[in-house]
């Protein structure tokens, strides 16, 4: 028995000294530019980016190969702060996004169809679902990023995605029509 502790205990030693000379040897230095971005980013991992998480489209971004818009959660507010870390030219990305950029969803359920089964609460990845088990379940809009995971366990279809209600924290004013002004 002790001769199994003492063996245990020396080979943990040993791979835990390999695994830490290692780490400090073979280790790559990020740029701070993709740090930085990677703070500006949700941190949910959620994938509607396109990108297997928030290092991945931090890394994109900073290279130039994927657009400043290109965070469904994190809408305008998150391109914006990322357009001024870029720089001047992916300013330019944000002149169509009225046009191109979708509306941010969220989730809502409906609780008179909600039997408090927690799944939907148990999937979600930032935690914007509210409620115990065997009662009914609400979505706190500022916290959902509509990743679309709670929609797809819902048992009774009581949860849909829909617009984001409008608040003075997320409304923007949008530029207006320049063939409206120049008609006259």
């Amino acid at each position: 028995m002790i001769f199994a502790i003492a063996t245990m205990t020396v080979l943990g030693l040993g791979f835990g000294t390999i695994l830490g000379f290692a780490a400090r040897r073979f280790h790559v230095e990020t740029p701070p530019v993709v740090d930085e971005i990677e703070t500006v980013l949700p941190g949910t991992n959620c994938g509607q980016c396109g990108f297997a998480g928030c290092h991945g489209a931090a890394e994109a971004v900073a290279d130039g190969s994927a657009p400043v818009t290109m965070c469904p959660p994190g809408g305008r507010e998150v391109a914006v702060q990322l357009a001024e870390i870029v720089g001047a030219d992916a300013a330019a990305d944000l002149s169509g996004m009225e046009e191109a950029h979708e509306e941010p969803i969220v989730a809502f359920i409906f609780e008179d169809h909600c039997t408090g089964c927690t799944k939907c609460f148990k999937r979600c990845p930032t935690d914007a679902i509210i409620g115990a088990a065997k009662q009914i379940h609400t979505v706190i809009n500022d916290a959902c990023i509509g990743c679309d995971a709670c929609v797809e366990v819902c048992p009774t279809e009581a949860i849909i995605l829909r617009s984001k209600p409008r608040t003075l924290r997320n409304w923007h004013w949008p530029k207006p029509d320049a063939s409206v002004g120049s008609a006259a």
